[in-house]
């Protein structure tokens, strides 16, 4: 008898700049299905600060600096909510799809965006990387 089992769906990958990135708030790590670190990346785009999290616009001649994840549906479902894109979605992300260079092969992604009006007058985060941007200053 052929094997009539339904193959699963392929991975989808994300680009995580902010509090999904490891060590962050909402790790991505920590959430189910458990998605698969792919590599290290960085996207043309600006990112700025909006308190206890991160918002980045695309394009433009600054880097994002993120991390690409395998992901389930089942994770992109939660990573909706976390972005208020679920059941009662907001306006303040919009969820793209880029291609990203992950060493050295290009990887479509999913990235959640930030409604350019929500950073009118937020603080951008010069040098694009949102963990780097919450470490203490050095000592002298």
């Amino acid at each position: 008898m052929p094997d009539e089992s339904v193959p699963a769906p392929p991975a989808r990958h994300v680009f995580v700049y902010g509090t999904l990135r490891r060590g962050g708030t909402n790790d991505i790590n920590r959430l189910r299905p458990a998605p698969r670190f792919i590599g290290m990346a960085r996207v043309a785009g600006s990112l700025y600060h909006l308190g206890g999290y991160p918002g980045m616009t695309l394009g433009g001649g600054r880097w994002v600096t993120g991390e690409v994840y395998a992901i389930a549906p089942a994770l992109e479902s939660v990573l909706d909510e976390i972005e208020d894109l679920g059941a009662n979605p907001s306006d303040e992300y919009a969820k793209r799809g880029i291609v990203v260079e992950v060493e050295g092969r290009s990887v479509p992604c999913l990235v959640y965006e930030i409604n350019p009006r929500y950073v009118e007058s937020a603080q951008r985060i010069a040098g694009g990387d949102w963990l780097q941007a919450l470490q203490p200053p050095a000592d002298s």
